[in-house]
């Protein structure tokens, strides 16, 4: 990791949230560490599944930015962002599309018991231009 690292990017699955979130503590600290710039995404699918939820974007956007409120990040400049689509293709595109120098991400769904990276983190880290670091839970 290089010491210029300018803008960190942490997708959080606030399905799983509540459950664990190491990768977002640990790209925090990192920020804070380099006096970088904290990008905090949310994957939302193209179709929900609760067809209730009219308007993904500031649906999702809403649950984020309680979830930033819940869990404060002292000292750094954060911005949150939605995207829809393939959580996969998503993040690399996010990545790619806003130069990001390092992207923090969980392994698989806390909930999951896995001994293989999940396919999510899987394909970011074959697929983005920078480093990942992947924690697992």
């Amino acid at each position: 990791m290089s010491q210029d690292t300018s803008l960190i990017l942490c997708p959080v699955n606030l399905r799983h949230a509540e459950f664990d979130y190491r990768a977002y503590d640990e790209a925090v600290a990192m920020a804070q560490r380099r006096d970088a710039k904290l990008l905090v995404a949310t994957i939302a699918p193209e179709m929900e599944r609760n067809l209730n939820i009219w308007d993904s974007n500031i649906y999702w956007g809403e649950q984020l930015k309680k979830f930033v409120a819940a869990h404060p990040a002292e000292g750094i400049e954060l911005e949150t962002v939605v995207c829809k689509g393939a959580v996969h293709r998503q993040i690399v595109k996010l990545a790619h599309d806003r130069k990001v120098d390092l992207i923090v991400m969980e392994a698989a769904n806390p909930k999951v018991t896995d001994y293989l990276l999940g396919t999510t983190a899987s394909h970011v880290v074959t697929h983005a231009e920078c480093s990942v670091y992947v924690v697992r839970n």
